[in-house]
């Protein structure tokens, strides 16, 4: 008897050695994951003595994979004057394809999401570059904010905000007129042909305002700029001063010192900024005169379609519009520039349709036919944001309170742009009360 509880015993002790080697062996897999076992029946092995041991394992190799490169931030900056009623050519070259970016996810070569900050201000400082009246200015000012709103740029998404609400704005105007040639400027194709309409009463704003609109760029250390065919000089006008800017003055063992005394890094001071080229049908042209751009400065008021106009207004406005004497209608004949531009707005405002449904519709008609068919698209396409728009604009303490948001939120980054810029060119820095 004694015999067999010694065997027994032995047994025993055997098999909580064997189990103990076990676990110490399922332990050692899960712990070196770089140093894996290379037998196959030893692993099917080890399974059949402890499958749960594998899971830990599986975890292990995870989290070693390599890390994910950081994906920088875009910054988009845009805006509009508020001169008058912001018209169609506005909206769809503009504030229509903002939203579009705002609601859209972008992504990098490589199908990564890239996050993007938009910020879209309304240029007040830049409407004041022409003769303005102050009354207008006022109401001009809030019915932009206004109509951005209403047309889809969501608050929650995007930053709306006043350019004069902004200091830094006509701060960093100055310091860039101080170090841009005035040839420079003096190429602007839009201070041509604005200051032959002023002659001799033409102000230095006029002349300076392109300074103005590289600060806004600038200030926001902004990617990507949304840009239209007129305005792709102003921004390189923008990328030559910031290169100019990184030249003369974020340079060598002085720049630096004065950014370590500072307590910023000594990197350049400005982003380059690329351009979003906008899409087709962005350049809206005039309703009296198809080879000339929709404008807020034409004197006559039927020569573009204001987005509050009411429905009467632009039933009149498309039946007096300007066409030619040819059979049919057509797209992009040169000859026709009329043509093109309304088929351009009729198909604008019908953004699920494609060109060719539409020509197929469209090219056997007369212009009484088509006149009232773009009229009542152009009516239906406006008639929401016409609705949105009333709401916004009256609740003026609300419109208020998103702009001030926004410009809280602009007046962060641009304070430390501004900061930045002074330490570069060596200006003395105030003293915190701290």
């Amino acid at each position: 008897m004694k015999r067999q509880l010694s065997a027994f015993s032995a047994v025993a002790v055997a098999m909580v050695v064997l189990v103990a080697t076990l676990s110490r062996a399922s332990a050692f897999v899960s712990r070196t994951n770089a140093f894996p076992l290379r037998s196959s029946s030893s692993i099917a092995w080890l399974r059949m003595a402890s499958t749960s041991a594998d899971a830990p394992a599986t975890d292990a190799s995870a989290e070693v994979d390599p890390p994910k490169k950081k994906i920088r931030a875009e910054r988009v900056l845009s805006g509009v004057q508020p001169t008058g009623s912001l018209h169609l050519g506005n909206y769809l070259g503009a504030i229509r394809q903002w939203v579009d970016f705002q609601n859209k996810e972008q992504y990098d070569e490589e199908g990564n999401v890239v996050p993007v900050e938009n910020f879209f201000c309304v240029v007040d400082l830049h409407a004041i570059t022409m003769p303005h009246d102050p009354k207008d200015l006022y109401e001009s000012t809030l019915s932009s904010a206004a109509l951005y709103i209403a047309a889809g740029i969501d608050p929650a998404k995007s930053r709306i905000f006043v350019q004069s609400h902004v200091p830094a704005h006509s701060e960093l105007a100055w310091l860039l007129n101080c170090i841009t040639p005035m040839n420079w400027l003096e190429r602007m194709i839009q201070f041509k042909e604005k200051s032959k309409k002023q002659g001799e009463s033409v102000g230095v704003g006029l002349f300076t305002y392109p300074s103005l609109m590289a600060a806004d760029i600038m200030l926001y250390q902004t990617t990507k700029v949304p840009v239209g065919e007129d305005q792709r000089q102003h921004l390189e006008l923008t990328r030559d001063i910031v290169r100019r800017f990184h030249d003369m003055f974020c340079k060598g063992g002085q720049f630096k010192k004065r950014c370590k005394a500072a307590g910023i890094p000594s990197r350049p001071t400005f982003t380059d900024p690329d351009p979003i080229i906008m899409k087709e049908g962005a350049r809206v042209m005039s309703l009296t005169e198809g080879t000339n751009k929709m404008s807020k400065s034409d004197a006559n008021d039927g020569s573009r379609i204001n987005v509050l106009d009411p429905p009467e207004t632009i039933r009149n406005k498309i039946k007096r519009c300007k066409t030619d004497a040819f059979e049919g209608i057509e797209w992009n004949n040169p000859e026709r520039p009329e043509a093109t531009n309304l088929l351009t707005i009729y198909a604008a405002v019908q953004p699920d349709r494609t060109k060719e449904d539409i020509i197929e519709e469209v090219k056997d008609m007369n212009w009484g036919e088509f006149k009232p068919l773009l009229a009542e698209a152009i009516i239906n396409h406006l008639e929401p944001i016409q609705k949105r728009y009333y709401e916004v604009r009256n609740d003026e303490k609300e419109l208020n309170k998103i702009l001030k948001e926004g410009a809280d939120a602009a007046n962060t980054v641009a304070k430390q742009t501004l900061f930045a810029t002074k330490v570069a060119m060596g200006f003395v820095p105030p003293v915190s009360d701290a």
